[in-house]
Order: structure tokens, then sequence, then C-alpha cells
């Protein structure tokens, strides 16, 4: 689970409550039933009708991507494993991998390795994964303009619902004591519709955009890695290769893990 997500979203919201209670706003207003279903179904809504219903569907397991924490694309641990599957390689053999590649938890690093042991060419086998990166590029465009298309909806449906909120309170001004409180919480649905869509679901499809880049970095790095394997290129010159598909500070942090295991030998 993304605690760091979880966090923000509380503090947004949390900030939104501190700033009502600071200007001495009734926080009861915020429990409108005609505002959430304004934002929440007219937002739900508008997303159903921008994309087919196949995609629509999968927003639960998009949802899943963006609140799940992965553990099997830390690039600097499969570099690790690389290395180590490259020093097995020169000793035993590329058949000697076969035990390690049923234990892998990255399936694309499982799928190329694979491949590798089952002697496929090199370059048939840089383009079935390469294919496979640029499917799950798309899959993961997708899903952030799902949440962008959200996060537009939003606000804009916010203000419909301060436009119907006014109107109700308009509508009928023989009660003057309760015309004050009528028109605060028309703009209730404006305050959800801002938040839904900036808080929440611009920020998602930030997320879900740098979660997708991270992958796809991890994966040319295990592409190179398997590649570079079958080549039979040594342990060091891999090591090197791959290390240069990082940014600076995960560099150091792989330098200083590397050079803590031999300092342990």
């Amino acid at each position: 689970m993304d605690i760091f997500l979880i966090a923000g979203i509380i503090a947004g919201f949390a900030a939104v409550l501190l700033g009502m209670v600071l200007k001495g706003a009734n926080i009861a207003l915020l429990f409108s039933g005609e505002a959430l279903l304004i934002i929440f179904g007219g937002t739900i809504a508008a997303t159903a009708n921008s994309f087919p219903k196949k995609e629509f569907l999968n927003i639960p397991k998009i949802f899943g991507v963006l609140f799940k924490e992965r553990t099997d694309i830390d690039p600097i641990a499969i570099i690790n494993k690389i290395v180590e599957m490259s020093q097995a390689t020169r000793k035993n053999g590329i058949l000697a991998l076969e035990g390690d590649i049923q234990q892998m938890e990255n399936k694309f690093m499982k799928k190329g390795f694979e491949m590798v042991v089952d002697g496929m060419d090199p370059e048939y086998i840089r383009e079935v994964l390469d294919t496979e990166i640029e499917s799950m590029e798309e899959r993961h465009r997708v899903g952030a303009s799902v949440f962008t298309t959200a996060g537009s909806s939003a606000p804009t449906l916010g203000v419909l619902g301060a436009v119907v909120g006014l109107i109700g309170a308009l509508g009928d001004l023989k009660d003057t004591d309760k015309l004050g409180e009528s028109i605060a919480g028309a703009f209730v649905a404006t305050l959800f519709g801002i938040f839904v869509g900036y808080v929440f679901c611009h920020p998602a499809a930030s997320r879900l955009k740098r979660k997708s880049a991270e992958e796809i970095k991890t994966m040319y790095i295990i592409v190179e890695g398997v590649l570079a394997i079958q080549e039979g290129k040594n342990s060091k010159a891999i090591q090197m290769k791959l290390a240069g598909m990082l940014d600076p500070k995960q560099r150091e942090a792989l330098e200083a893990a590397v050079g803590n295991a031999e300092g342990s030998k």
C-alpha cells in the first residue's frame, strides 16, 4: 500500500476542513447528498462517456496500480540480481539459471531469461520484450487519461452543482433566515469538485505517469541485462552498463550496495 499517497489525500482533506473552521464555516454543510450526487455521479458518468466499456470497467484495477507499491521493480535490486546471474552463467553455463528463473517474482524478467535459456535469437528476444513494454506503456497511458478526464470534469460539475443549488436557494425567498445557509450550501458542490479534480484526480494521473516511467526504465534495464548475459559479457561490464541507466542517486546507492557486498566477502 502506498502510504505516502494516502497521507497526501488525508492532508489535503484536513487542510480544507481546517480552512473552513478558521473561517467560521459550518462543517455540517459538507454533508450534502445533493452535492455528492452531482460531483461523484456526474464525474463517473462523464468518465464512462469518454471511454469504451472495457477501459471503463478496468478502473478498479487502475486504482490497484495507483495505491500499490511494487517490490519487484527496484532497479538496484534487479541490477544486483542480473550481475549475480551473470557470474553464475560464466561459471556453470546458461542452463544453471533455470532454478533462479523459476523463483523470480518479476514476470517480465522471468520471461526474458526463459527465452535466453530456450536459445532464442537475441534480436527476437529484444523484439518480444520491446513489444511488451510498448503494450504496457499504452495501458498505463489510458489509465492516466482516465484520471485526467475525471479531474477535468469534476470542477466543471462543481460549478453546475453551485448553479443548481442557487436555483433552489433563490427559488423560494420567503424564508430569508435560511437563505444565507442555502446559498452557502450551494457552493459545497464547487468545493467538492475542485477538491476531487485538483487534490486527487490530476495528482493521481501524474503519479501513474511517474510510476509508468519508473517501471519502463526498469524493464529496459532488464532487457539490456538479459541480452548482455546471453552475449556472455562479464559481470563487471554488465554492472557498469546498467548503472549508466540509473539516475545519480540510484547509481550512488548501487555503488554503495556493491561496496558493502565486496567488503563482506
